[in-house]
C-alpha cells in the first residue's frame, strides 16, 4: 500500500510537472504565433506605405516639372489688382502668413486668413474651392511657396503672388527684410563657387 501510495504521489508530481512544462511550452508557442502576427502586420502595412510615398513623389514631381513651363505659378501684385478692379470672382486669395494676427494690421480685400502651418488641416482644405484660382500670400514670398507644390499636387489651381505683402504694402516690413538681407550679402561678400 505504501508503495502505490508513493508510486501515485511520484505520478501526480510528475503529471504536475509535465503540465508545467506544458504550459510554458505553449506559452512560448503563443508568445511566436503573436509576434509572427506582429511580423506579418508590420510588413503589410509598410508595402502600402512605401507605395504611397513612391506615389505621392511622382505626383509631386509631376507638378514641379510644369513649373518652369508655368512660371513657377507666379502672379504680380498688378495681376491681383487688376483682377480685384475687374471684380473677377474665379479666384480667392489666402493670406498664409504665419501669425494671424498680422492679419487684422491689414490684407488685400477680400481674402481670407490660413496660416501657411495650417493649410492642409482638412477643415481649411475644404475652405479653397477646385474650382477657382487660389492665390497665396505672405510676408515677402518665401513662406507662400512652401505650400504651393502640395495644393496644387491635390487638384488646386494654387499660385502665389511674387513678393508678398512686400509687392503689396508700401514699406511693409517684408521690404525692408528683403533689403537687409541684399545690404548683409553685399557687406559680407559671401564666397560663391564657380
Amino acid at each position: 500500500m505504501f508503495v502505490n501510495w508513493r508510486s501515485s504521489v511520484f505520478l501526480k508530481r510528475n503529471r504536475i510537472a509535465n503540465n508545467k512544462i506544458h504550459d510554458r511550452e505553449e506559452k512560448k508557442m503563443k508568445k511566436i504565433l503573436i509576434m509572427m502576427c506582429i511580423v506579418i502586420l508590420a510588413v503589410s502595412v509598410s508595402i502600402p506605405a512605401a507605395s504611397a510615398a513612391d506615389d505621392m513623389a511622382k505626383k509631386l514631381n509631376d507638378v514641379l516639372s510644369k513649373g518652369p513651363d508655368a512660371k513657377f505659378w507666379q502672379v504680380t501684385a498688378d495681376d491681383v489688382l487688376a483682377m480685384i478692379n475687374a471684380k473677377k470672382t474665379d479666384f480667392v486669395i489666402v493670406d498664409v502668413r504665419p501669425n494671424p494676427a498680422e492679419f487684422g494690421g491689414g490684407h488685400i480685400p477680400g481674402s481670407i486668413q490660413i496660416s501657411v502651418q495650417d493649410i492642409f488641416k482638412p477643415e481649411n482644405l475644404k475652405k479653397l474651392p477646385k474650382n477657382k484660382k487660389v492665390i497665396l500670400v505672405c510676408v515677402t514670398g518665401q513662406t507662400q511657396n512652401l505650400p504651393v507644390v502640395g495644393l496644387r499636387a491635390l487638384g488646386y489651381d494654387a499660385s502665389t503672388m511674387a513678393f508678398g505683402y512686400s509687392a503689396w504694402i508700401k514699406g511693409y516690413r517684408g521690404g525692408q527684410m528683403m533689403q537687409e538681407a541684399i545690404q548683409g550679402a553685399a557687406s559680407k561678400n559671401y564666397p560663391i563657387a564657380k
